[in-house]
């Protein structure tokens, strides 16, 4: 059976990014099959981002690393993601998510950041070996009353990329 996580990098905890990251994650495992585990609001774990070693945080990085599938979600700070969410993939060598298909989830206050998602998150996920198939979702926040009709629109146009995961032994053979 796959696996999909969901990584929420908001410093509010059960946000609308979080909201938004599982109404997705349901999505997209209704669509692959995969298994959603619980969701990592990293705001949960943040005293422990900075402590080596951290063994509840090394087992959620363990999670992520395991998984066919990765939604990793944030607001936009700065036209970027925040120093959450950065604490924890910083934890991560390169390479390390190989074999994980991960969709990079922005929630922005205006369109016009917009294309945040994919000029800061995605390149980093890439940069630690994650396959990244499909254009990152830039959620616009004063549409969250119409979340279902933006992410549908989003599966629909994004979601023929997503691949049927493998065994993991596949990909680790």
């Amino acid at each position: 059976m796959s696996t999909l996580s969901v990584i929420v990098g908001n410093p509010k905890p059960h946000s609308r990014t979080r909201q938004l990251a599982e109404a997705l994650a349901s999505r997209i495992a209704a669509r692959t099959g995969a298994d959603t585990l619980p969701t990592v609001d990293l705001i949960e774990h943040a005293t422990d981002l900075f402590a080596w070693p951290a063994a509840r945080v090394d087992a959620i990085s363990a999670q992520l690393r395991a998984s066919d599938y990765a939604i990793i979600a944030t607001p936009t700070y700065k036209a970027s993601y925040t120093g959450l969410l950065k604490a924890f993939l910083d934890r991560y060598p390169a390479n390390a998510l190989r074999g994980v298909t991960a969709v990079p989830v922005f929630t922005t206050a205006s369109d016009e950041h917009a294309l945040a998602v994919e000029f800061t998150l995605r390149p980093l996920l890439v940069e630690l070996g994650a396959s990244v198939p499909t254009r990152g979702l830039a959620f616009p926040t004063p549409h969250f009353d119409r979340r279902d009709v933006i992410l549908d629109a989003w599966l629909e146009s994004e979601g023929r990329w997503l691949p049927s995961a493998p065994a993991r032994s596949e990909v680790d053979a």
